[in-house]
C-alpha cells in the first residue's frame, strides 16, 4: 500500500515562490509515474506537472516556465517548485502516483495529456496554496 503526504503549502504573494513536497511511504516502484494536481474552489481537478519513470517531465500550459517538478527516487519524494505565483495558482494541491502507462510511440503532447489525466491510483490528502496580492 502506498501512502502520499503533501506538505509545504501556505500563503505566497503574487510573484513569489513556494516549494511543495510529497513524501511517499510504502513501496514506490521505479516504474511509477508521479504527478501534481490541483483543485480550486468551484473548478474540477486539473493536472499541473508530472514526471515519468525515465525522468521525463510534463507540464500544463498554465504553469509551464513557472513550475518545476522533480523527483528523488531514493527517498520516494516528489517536489513542486512554484515560481512567479499568480492568483490562478491558488488551489489545493494533490500528489498522485501509479504505474506508468505504456508510452509506445506517443508524442510529447500525447504523453503530457496522459500523465496529467487524473486516473492515478494513489493520492495524498492535499496541501493548500493561497496566493495573496
Amino acid at each position: 500500500q502506498v501512502q502520499l503526504a503533501e506538505s509545504g503549502g501556505g500563503s505566497v504573494q503574487v510573484g513569489g515562490s513556494l516549494t511543495l513536497t510529497c513524501a511517499a511511504t510504502g513501496y514506490i516502484y521505479s516504474g511509477y509515474c508521479m504527478a501534481w494536481f490541483r483543485r480550486a474552489p468551484g473548478k474540477k481537478r486539473e493536472g499541473v506537472a508530472a514526471v515519468d519513470a525515465d525522468g521525463v517531465t510534463a507540464y500544463a500550459d498554465s504553469v509551464k516556465g513557472r513550475f518545476t517538478v522533480s523527483r528523488v527516487i531514493a527517498n520516494h519524494t516528489l517536489y513542486l517548485q512554484i515560481n512567479s505565483a499568480n492568483p490562478q495558482d491558488e488551489a489545493r494541491y494533490y500528489c498522485a502516483a501509479d504505474w506508468c502507462p505504456a508510452k509506445g510511440a506517443a508524442s510529447m503532447a500525447s504523453w503530457t495529456r496522459i500523465l496529467l489525466t487524473d486516473d492515478y491510483t494513489y493520492w495524498g490528502q492535499g496541501t493548500q496554496v493561497t496566493v495573496s496580492i
